[in-house]
């Protein structure tokens, strides 16, 4: 043991006594790009890397570069819906809420924004506030898009459904077939 230490500590002595010709350098900093790469003189947008990165489900990324468009773009209705948006992805509904209201306080006609609030609303169990939310969006957008037609839709059927059951609905009833297998048959 006693000889390890000593050798160990000789070796770390002859190191500090090393010298360097010139001081360090550092002039490179990892390896070299290969011939032909373009250099980057500016960085790409935030929201646009966001958008991507929402696309490819990577949500906590999306929501980092968002946050890096809000220093460019300062907190406009556009960088309010994307972070609200990633807020939603990621379950953090209340976060989401309260962005997307701040998006549709700042652009009224904002349809992202109002869609993406309706569904919040949806996921908070707030039916009737994410239809009124959802008639809005589909409004504004002259009931183009299928997407909130169908949000628009669903909202309607959660709010009309009675809480009572319908004595004339079907009952399931799971029969079994064999090896595991089951039959679903309704009864009325």
């Amino acid at each position: 043991m006693l000889k390890w230490l000593g050798t160990a500590g000789l070796l770390l002595a002859l190191a500090g006594c090393q010298t360097t010709e010139g001081g360090l350098k550092n002039d490179r900093i990892g390896i070299k790009a290969p011939k032909g790469t373009p250099k980057i003189t500016e960085a790409v947008d935030g929201l646009i890397v966001g958008h991507r990165l929402m696309a490819a489900g990577e949500y906590e990324l999306a929501l980092r570069a968002y946050t890096r468009g809000a220093v460019e773009h300062g907190l406009n209705a556009d960088v309010l819906s994307a972070l609200g948006s990633a807020n939603l992805k990621l379950g953090r509904l209340k976060q989401a809420r309260t962005l997307l209201n701040s998006a549709v306080e700042k652009d009224p006609k904002s349809v992202p924004a109002w869609n993406n609030l309706g569904v919040v609303l949806m996921e908070l169990g707030e039916e009737g506030e994410a239809r009124r939310v959802f008639r809005n969006a589909y409004a504004l957008d002259n009931g183009n898009s299928d997407e909130i037609r169908e949000n628009l839709r669903l909202a309607i059927a959660r709010t009309e459904k009675t809480t009572y059951a319908d004595p004339n609905e079907d009952k399931f009833e799971l029969v079994r077939r064999g090896n595991g297998r089951y039959l679903l048959l309704t009864t009325r």
